[in-house]
């Protein structure tokens, strides 16, 4: 699968008179660091779950690999585990494509954590919406 696409921009914060980026933005909606995917799985110890805009639940993982590209050979996505209703397995997944690039599998997953909540139920609608209908969505 081909992995092309711009990288997520999170939103710009505000530095405090300490140069400190406190202040919370259109998408920090809590005003707290679980308002990012990184923040969110330290502060709760697992990952966000979400409802999808097909109405499964979701679960989010920052996937790294490495590529051929010697300025930045390691790239990362993120994968959407989709959960059984009942919660008792995963049934299927979607997949964005390549979001992040970088030197290092630890830069791009801090990339990938800085990215808030919002955007990244974002990019699961859209990995929903954008997914091959001749792909079986259990695969």
């Amino acid at each position: 699968m081909s992995r092309n696409a711009e990288g997520p921009d999170s939103a710009p914060r505000h530095p405090d008179e300490h140069g400190e980026a406190s202040h919370p933005t259109e998408d920090d909606v809590h005003g707290t660091a679980d308002a990012t995917l990184g923040g969110y799985i330290e502060e709760h110890d697992r990952p966000p779950a979400f409802e999808g805009v097909d109405g499964h639940p979701y679960t989010v993982s920052i996937e790294t690999e490495r590529t051929p590209n010697l300025a930045a050979p390691i790239e990362g996505y993120l994968v959407f585990p989709r959960w059984a209703t009942n919660g008792l397995g995963i049934v299927g997944h979607v997949e964005t494509p390549t979001l992040w690039r970088g030197r290092s599998p630890e830069e791009v997953a801090r990339r990938a954590g800085e990215t808030p909540l919002l955007r990244v139920k974002s990019l699961l609608d859209d990995a929903i919406t954008n997914q091959d209908p001749t792909t079986d969505p259990r695969d």
